[in-house]
């Protein structure tokens, strides 16, 4: 019974801080108050400041998280719509998929081997741009630590969701392909929720884009690890 309450709490507890946050980041649109980032971080603050765990938040948690997949594949369904226009620029779109992968990379291992991280650290550190599951897997298989690799994936979505579309805006992207595939090669699912908020052919373009991250990631990763080391 104790458990059942506490999973009513939690769930209650961050849905409402959700939207709230989303009325917020509606009204004012300012990318720093993207609700997936304001959201969690009031939700760990309240952690903090009432001495709640994580494992004890977790036992209402895990009904949120349990929902992730079922979201991941309503992505199908703008993919779907967006078949055509996906056919006709494949090409462009892996290519710009694996440049994007590639350059991740590299800027990544040498950003944090010029700081001077172990190698450990800077394995951990290559999958960032590439969704959880994927990234850890790739992290371990590198001799990186699997439960770190998920902390830069976070900092690199939230990083590509809050700067991303200024930087597009700068450089002047404004096609659908280029900013679907811009959002989802850096910024993986973070990124293809941003994406949604543009389009439906550019959040179509960013989920595929994701996709290839990850197949690209677990070929291109090991090979650029023996390049540096």
């Amino acid at each position: 019974m104790t458990n059942v309450l506490l999973s009513l709490l939690f769930v209650a507890m961050t849905l409402a801080i959700y939207l709230v946050m989303n009325v917020v980041y509606v009204k004012y649109y300012k990318s720093f108050l993207v609700p997936i980032l304001t959201a969690t971080t009031a939700v760990v603050i309240i952690l903090v400041l009432f001495n709640v765990p994580y494992d004890t938040y977790m036992v209402g948690g895990k009904w949120i998280d349990a929902l992730l997949a079922p979201a991941i594949v309503a992505l199908a369904i703008p993919l779907y719509k967006q078949r055509e226009l996906l056919k006709q620029n494949l090409v462009p779109i892996a290519t710009g998929v694996l440049t994007g992968v590639v350059v991740g990379m590299l800027s990544g291992i040498i950003f944090v081997k010029w700081i001077g991280f172990s190698q450990e650290i800077v394995f951990s550190f290559l999958p960032k741009s590439i969704t959880t599951p994927i990234a850890m897997q790739i992290a371990t298989g590198l001799g990186g630590i699997a439960s770190l690799a998920p902390v830069f994936v976070m900092i690199a979505g939230f990083t590509g969701i809050i700067f991303g579309p200024s930087f597009m805006k700068w450089t002047r992207i404004d096609t659908a392909i280029g900013r679907g595939m811009g959002l989802g090669a850096a910024a993986h699912a973070l990124g293809t929720s941003k994406a949604l908020e543009l389009g439906e052919q550019e959040a179509s373009i960013s989920s595929v884009a994701m996709t290839l991250c990850a197949i690209f990631g677990s070929v291109v990763g090991p090979v650029v690890a023996w390049v540096f080391y």
